[in-house]
């Protein structure tokens, strides 16, 4: 979102009309699939601690819904855009139909930054949002979560407010609720751990011994942090995290030869996944510039911050060792440096299969929520292995079959579900 020049819905468009030609999909598939069905753009007025009345831009966008529910996450970004939401809104469609469960894709988000906000005008925030959608979601219609920069206490604020205005208990409306108020357990780690059950896949099939790896990972918010954390429980070692330092207002990298300690790191990093820089060069850490996590020479690249991280312009910058990319944010390699480094042979496992455990864990804490029944973590990790797993080999096999990239075989896969949805209901 920081370069003004890139447009993600651009990008999410172009990913779906390469596919749907390969699909052969009618004209009017391809004109209901490549734009959202519905969308919400509404003003939230808030009076701030000091007195005054600002008013934040928010957004829902409902990209899909023939095989259920919207679902995905609102985003809190100074510099979210209607297009980055709508992008967003397409590849949670996908996503969902890649691991197949019954759901759709939506999006949301505010134009505002967590970081200059009081913990009550974040609250109003959170309340604000749902107020001017309360009719267009729901258990049924759309179930809203987490995504950059909010979290499950700005989800229960949310719910407080859809109960208030609805007058029952409806848990099953939002997910990536705090434990006890309707959470599921496993949810906080279900997207990092998503992200490495595919990647441990992938090394099988590619005949690589995940424990003999090394990985350097773009952000350090909750996927990057639970990536990292199975990764090691594998063997793996990170040698090179990036995020971004808000004093500084810009990236860092931080660097250890031998390995990070991710007890250590985490111990020095606020809620917005920023590390302390002077703790860390205290603690041994090499700190060098934001984009260098890209140029280590590692086995093992994982994206997971923002979209368009890896471009045409950067794309010649990763190293000759990089075997594989497993991509934790949504839309973090452009389709240029897409064709680039699949000309190099590199392995990438997209962003809408690698990351889908966070949606796949969403889905089992609406369905816990809507019965009012909940399942021990054990369960819930052990169900998201499975629904990854099969995911990534219905993915591989395609991809071998056909001779095609893992991203082509995950939308041929993915779209034809969606399109066969919209058929049989009757909408083309």
């Amino acid at each position: 979102m920081a370069d003004t020049g890139f447009n993600a819905f651009k990008m999410a468009q172009e990913q779906f009309d390469k596919v749907a030609e390969k699909l052969e999909l009618d004209e009017g598939t391809k004109e209901l699939l490549r734009s959202p069905m519905r969308e919400y753009h509404f003003n939230i007025p808030i009076r701030m601690d000091d007195g005054r009345t600002k008013v934040f831009k928010g957004f829902r966008i409902q990209h899909n819904d023939a095989r259920g529910p919207c679902k995905g996450g609102i985003r809190f970004h100074p510099q979210e855009t209607a297009d980055t939401v709508r992008a967003l809104s397409m590849w949670m469609t996908w996503k969902c139909s890649v691991v197949d469960i019954p759901l759709g894709g939506g999006k949301g988000g505010v134009i505002c930054d967590p970081h200059n906000l009081s913990q009550r005008e974040q609250e109003a925030i959170c309340r604000g949002w749902v107020r001017q959608i309360s009719k267009n979601v729901g258990p049924v219609e759309d179930i809203p979560a987490p995504d950059v920069m909010t979290n499950s206490q700005h989800m229960l604020w949310m719910l407080d407010e859809f109960e208030t205005i609805n007058g029952g208990r409806y848990p099953g409306f939002i997910t990536g609720k705090p434990v006890g108020h309707g959470g599921s357990l496993g949810r906080t780690e279900a997207t990092g751990y998503g992200v490495v059950f595919t990647l441990r896949e992938a090394c099988k099939g590619a005949e690589i011994d995940i424990s003999d790896t090394t990985a350097s990972v773009q952000g350090f918010g909750n996927v990057s942090q639970h990536a990292i954390e199975l990764y090691h429980k594998y063997g793996g070692t990170t040698v090179c995290v990036s995020c971004w330092d808000q004093g500084d207002k810009k990236a860092h990298s931080f660097y250890k030869q031998n390995g990070i300690d991710l007890k250590e790191l985490r111990g020095i990093t606020d809620r917005f996944g920023s590390i302390n820089k002077n703790r860390a060069e205290e603690l041994g850490y090499t700190i060098l510039p934001g984009d260098e996590w890209l140029k280590q020479e590692v086995d093992i690249l994982i994206p997971a911050a923002l979209e368009n991280a890896i471009t045409g312009e950067n794309v010649n910058d990763i190293s000759k060792k990089v075997k594989m990319i497993a991509e934790g944010a949504n839309g973090p390699t452009t389709p240029e440096a897409d064709r680039i480094l699949h000309e190099r042979g590199i392995i990438v496992i997209p962003d809408f299969l690698a990351n889908a455990g966070g949606v796949a864990c969403s889905y089992f804490e609406q369905v816990q929520s809507n019965t009012n029944y909940y399942w021990s973590k054990d369960e819930v990790i052990g169900k998201l292995d499975t629904k990854m797993t099969d995911a990534y080999y219905a993915v591989m096999e395609l991809s071998k079959r056909n001779s095609i990239s893992l991203r082509d075989a995950a939308y041929m896969i993915a779209i034809s579900r969606v399109a066969e949805a919209c058929q049989l209901r009757g909408w083309v």
